[in-house]
Formats: structure tokens, sequence, C-alpha cells
């Protein structure tokens, strides 16, 4: 796998996906989701792999997309901006279906695409520090490869309020909206880890997989490819529209976006 995704699988059966781009809040671009893709595809198929735990390098768990990268990618033409789109969707979806328990650990910033995947696990985990933030509105753009996922974890009526405005908020209102699980110590959050992955090795694991398909598909919450394709195709018009390349310009310079009107 690339460097900016680490994989790791121990003698028991513990898979690890460390997101590794600790110098920029560990935010993803194509690279980055082109390997989460991969590994989680091939994670998924190995029968030794009994669960799965992920990480962000440093400081941060994950703090959504490369700025830069979303710069760049308001110019792809079509098919590639599409595919842009896609790929977010997609990775999201596979962390979703996973048949394996996943547990995400989370740390500092968790913004954007970042909430996307602790939405996706089964039993999330942060720490005090732990901040968070559905940010894409303020640059611009739409969250839609992650929206569906939200409104599962946290509810239409959370998901609507800090979707669209933006808001950052802290673990104790995370725990509230239901986006983590619990609040646990920076220095017994691995003992905690250990405390449920030791629940998850006292349960058969065919049973595991079948429950969980179970409730995703009982629910509806599992996505067709034309749920999909809407989904890739609603972020990536919005992402290279005016407002899009605004968003991101202005992020860059570290200004307000024209479309902000400042109080009387």
């Amino acid at each position: 796998m690339t460097s900016k995704v680490l994989l790791e699988v121990d003698v028991r059966g513990v898979a690890t996906i460390t997101l590794n781009r600790p110098e920029i809040g560990n935010a993803y671009d194509a690279e980055m989701l082109a390997a989460l893709i991969d590994g989680l595809t091939q994670l998924a198929g190995d029968t030794a792999v009994r669960a799965l735990v992920i990480r962000g390098a440093g400081r941060h768990f994950q703090a959504g997309a490369d700025i830069n990268w979303l710069a760049r990618a308001a110019d792809f033409a079509p098919d590639e901006a599409f595919a842009a789109s896609m790929a977010t969707t997609r990775a999201m979806q596979l962390l979703n279906e996973f048949p394996k328990p996943a547990i995400a650990v989370v740390r500092g910033a968790c913004f954007g695409g970042g909430c996307g995947i602790v939405c996706c696990v089964d039993v999330a985990l942060a720490t005090p520090d732990a901040l968070f933030g559905l940010t894409e509105v303020r640059v611009g753009v739409a969250p839609t490869p992650i929206s569906t996922h939200m409104v599962n974890a946290m509810g239409l009526r959370h998901t609507r309020r800090y979707a669209l405005t933006g808001e950052r908020f802290d673990a104790a209102e995370a725990c509230r909206i239901g986006l983590v699980h619990e609040i646990v110590a920076a220095d017994v959050i691995e003992q905690r880890v250990a405390e449920v992955l030791d629940a998850v090795f006292l349960s058969a694991p065919g049973a595991i997989a079948v429950t969980k398909a179970s409730f995703l598909a009982a629910n509806g919450l599992m996505l067709d490819p034309r749920e999909m394709a809407m989904l890739a195709h609603e972020s990536w018009t919005q992402r290279n529209s005016a407002e899009g390349r605004e968003g991101t310009a202005a992020f860059r310079e570290k200004r307000r976006p024209s479309w902000y009107v400042p109080p009387t």
C-alpha cells in the first residue's frame, strides 16, 4: 500500500489502517482514497481478519479533503471529476458495509470526510480533545459522498444542523448526537480498544457478518450503483461550480469567501 495509508494485521487477526499524512492532518487525496479502497477490499475477503481499527498518524484523526487536491479537482474534466467523487463514495461504502467489526480511534481534528469515516464504523471512540466538524459547505462543496452515512449515524436532525452550518463541536457533543459512542481519556483509550476487541473475539465471525449485513440491508442502508452515481455526481458538480472554486480559493488564501455577509 502507499505510504499515505499504512496497513498491518497482527497475529490475532486485528487489522489496523493508519491514515498517514500527519503533516496535513491526514487529509485525503486521490492516492489515499485508492489505497483505502484497495485495503478495505483486501481485508474484507481475508478470513484471517477478525476486526479492523482505523487511526490517524500524529496528533489528528482525519481533517477531511486535501484543499490543494480539491482545488486541482475543480479543473478536472467531467469524467475525471466524477471519478474523484466516486472514489470517496466507494471508500465510505466499503467501510460501512465491511463484514467485520470496525473501530475508529479519534484524536484531535476530525472534519469532513473524517466524520464520514466515523459514521461508517461500528464502534467510535474519541479522546476528550477530539474536535469535529462537517465543514464542506464552508469551502463551497457538498458532503454528498458521506451524506447517507451521516444521517444513519446521527439522525437527520443533527445532520441538518451541523452539515448546513459547518459549526465545529467537541467530543461531548459528538457523543450526545451519536457520532461517537464513548469519550475515553487519552492515557487509557488503547486499553478500551483492547476491551472492545476482546468482546469481538468472543463473538462468532460468521454470525457477526450476517448480523451486520442484515441490519444494513433490512433498513435500506446499503447503497446501490444508481444511488452511488447520484451522490458522486452531486459532489463533483458542486465542487466544480463557481462556489466550489471560490470556497477553496478563500480557504487557501485565509480569507472570508465572497458569499459571507458580516453582521451589521
